[in-house]
């Protein structure tokens, strides 16, 4: 089967966060803003620092000085210095395709979309590259109109099949039949929705068929992911049920 992807640079290209400051702000010193609102990113002697770099903009103008002044309406711009991501797969194999959608099997430790420490080495990424610089014949430009944009989510040290739509009406299509399919019981896979059915490593000896394992859901933290991600902890308030 075919197999795409690009090996990473050492550097990303940095990331943008952009702001828009409603009608209700009141005037504040840039430097203020950037210490209140991102106060867990950096202190406010990197904040300073940023400002000092060029790396914030006002209404698309540079600001270099720390007695800046915002008000309502002002639009901000901060940008996020390139930084070495960690270690990521960057090959994807084609299942299938056609001019409606992709199937491909994403390897473990690749992340499906921009997060966290990951914002360039990830799925999204790599389809960008391929069918935006592909696209240098009538036929590719034809045929590869359109970015395919994944459907759904696979986690970053889950592999498997990924759907990627090449159309908003194929990927609305697709999220009613995962959203359908996901409401099914293991026994009904035979109806004609998309299931996802996951399987995993254990470790030791089953001496049963069956089981159901109860754990309650929760938020923990986890490396290289800035909210955390869902697992078991006893903390959790999500219940729910896992038949194997």
């Amino acid at each position: 089967m075919e197999s795409f992807g690009v090996p990473w640079p050492p550097l990303n290209e940095g990331i943008l966060y952009r702001d828009d400051l409603p009608a209700t702000f009141p005037t504040s010193s840039l430097l203020d803003f950037y210490c209140t609102k991102y106060k867990h990113s950096a202190p406010r002697e990197g904040w300073q620092q940023r400002i000092l770099n060029g790396q914030i903009m006002v209404d698309g103008e540079v600001v270099e000085k720390l007695d800046r002044y915002v008000r309502a309406g002002n639009q901000l711009t901060y940008h996020r210095l390139p930084w070495t991501e960690p270690p990521a797969p960057w090959m994807l194999e084609i299942l299938y395709e056609d001019d409606h959608l992709l199937a491909v099997n994403k390897p473990s430790g690749f992340q499906v979309l921009p997060g966290g420490l990951y914002q360039q080495r990830t799925v999204l990424t790599q389809l960008m590259w391929r069918y935006t610089s592909a696209a240098d014949t009538q036929t590719q430009m034809q045929t590869r109109s359109c970015v395919p944009s994944p459907v759904h989510r696979l986690g970053r040290g889950t592999s498997g099949v990924l759907l990627c739509a090449k159309t908003k009406v194929v990927k609305s299509k697709l999220s009613v039949e995962l959203a359908k399919g996901a409401s099914l019981q293991v026994s009904n896979v035979a109806e004609k929705h998309i299931v996802k059915i996951y399987r995993a490593l254990v470790v030791g000896i089953i001496d049963i068929d069956e089981t159901f394992i109860e754990e309650p859901i929760g938020m923990i933290s986890y490396p290289g992911v800035l909210k955390g991600l869902y697992a078991a902890t006893p903390e959790g308030n999500i219940k729910t049920a896992f038949r194997f």
